[in-house]
């Protein structure tokens, strides 16, 4: 073990920047570092950070708006006020390095970084940089990405791919997998909506799914409703006889994506993340109102690579869907290498790189000052 290094780690906002935030915090917690989590004050964030044995410095953020409006002045004042919170914490307990997973949770960590000269590395989940990221890239020691592409959409020397961190549970899970193709099984299908649940996915899904039985295809179902209705849209699966499990929230994924042959879900980068480390083929439907459309994005890349199939939202029917799946199940050879497909795509080790690299950083700087 080397020198233990003082990192801190901005994560706050969503589950999607809590969560691979939080994967690399706790193996630099395991190595010995001395970890803190900069977070928003946000709900999501006390049940994501449940068992985290590390420090905590809580700096109330909000997110940005954009345009000449008294909201976007209001963001302003509270994005400074977050920037002066940020400081004085930050200057008793200064950092080596700082981690900033993007969203506007990280604006006051990140200025306060830059003020106090300590560097700063920035995290891009998804392909198309968000508004965050480009702002606060400019100054960062290092950018890491989870798309190789990304670089074409960011400006700076010293970009990184490294993938975006799994929990831990996940990136230990998806070591067991094993997909094996037998013609007399039904075809198990995951239906996922994000964390909030999709209604559309909600309403056409099930409505898709019946049809298809209803031409002859043996369909077991796991399908996540979010906040949506879970009664409502499991009579749908009981009246037509179809096996399925309905919940608004599932905590242990790793055991659903182990028996899934085949995804029908938003296109977020924490969902392609783990549909690659558990070699799950898709049918991805990004979300459209999506910042900068980054849901598509991500999911054309999933396209090229055939480890997925997408198809835009509005064009998505309950009788497009149903002839799609009877398609699916009469070619099982088309999913097994869409499966080696999104296989290859896995990068199961981004918050050891992750953490390597801040380790470099800090330790780059440590031999400069």
């Amino acid at each position: 073990m080397g020198k233990v290094l003082k990192i801190g780690v901005a994560c706050g906002g969503t589950g999607g920047h809590i969560f691979p935030g939080l994967a690399t915090a706790n193996v630099l917690l395991d190595r010995g570092h001395d970890v803190t989590l900069w977070l928003a004050g946000k709900d999501v964030e006390s049940d994501a950070v449940q068992g985290w044995s590390g420090k905590v410095v809580v700096v109330p953020s909000e997110g940005f708006q954009f345009g000449l409006s008294l909201r976007s002045f209001l963001t302003i004042k509270k994005l400074l006020s977050a920037y002066r919170s940020a400081l004085v914490p930050m200057r008793k307990n200064r950092p080596d390095v700082l981690l900033a997973m993007g969203s506007y949770a990280s604006f006051g960590p990140v200025k306060a970084a830059h003020r106090l000269k300590i560097p700063y590395v920035m995290h891009e989940a998804n392909l198309v940089p968000g508004r965050a990221v480009s702002l606060l890239a400019r100054k960062a020691h290092t950018v890491a990405v989870s798309f190789d592409k990304t670089r074409f959409y960011l400006k700076h020397p010293q970009i990184e791919t490294t993938g975006l961190p799994l929990r831990k549970t996940l990136q230990l899970a998806s070591m067991n997998v094993q997909r094996e193709w037998d013609p007399v099984d039904p075809l198990r299908i995951l239906v996922m909506g994000g964390s909030r649940g999709a209604q559309v996915l909600n309403e056409v899904v099930p409505q898709a799914i019946v049809s298809a039985a209803g031409k002859g295809i043996d369909i077991e179902v796991e399908h996540i409703v979010g906040m949506q209705d879970v009664q409502s849209v499991n009579a749908i699966y009981q009246a037509a006889g179809v096996k399925a499990n309905v919940h608004h929230f599932v905590q242990d994924m790793e055991r659903l994506y182990l028996k899934t042959d085949l995804a029908l879900c938003r296109s977020g980068a924490a969902t392609c993340a783990e549909l690659a480390a558990f070699a799950v083929p898709a049918l991805l439907i990004p979300y459209p109102f999506a910042v900068r459309d980054h849901q598509m994005s991500n999911a054309r890349v999933l396209q090229d690579s055939s480890a997925a199939d997408v198809v835009a939202q509005e064009d998505l029917t309950s009788t497009w869907l149903c002839d799609y799946l009877v398609n699916v199940f009469q070619m099982p050879a088309r999913l097994e290498r869409m499966s080696m497909a999104m296989k290859k795509r896995a990068q199961t080790d981004a918050a050891d790189q992750l953490a390597d690299l801040l380790e470099r950083v800090a330790g780059n700087n440590h031999d400069g000052g």
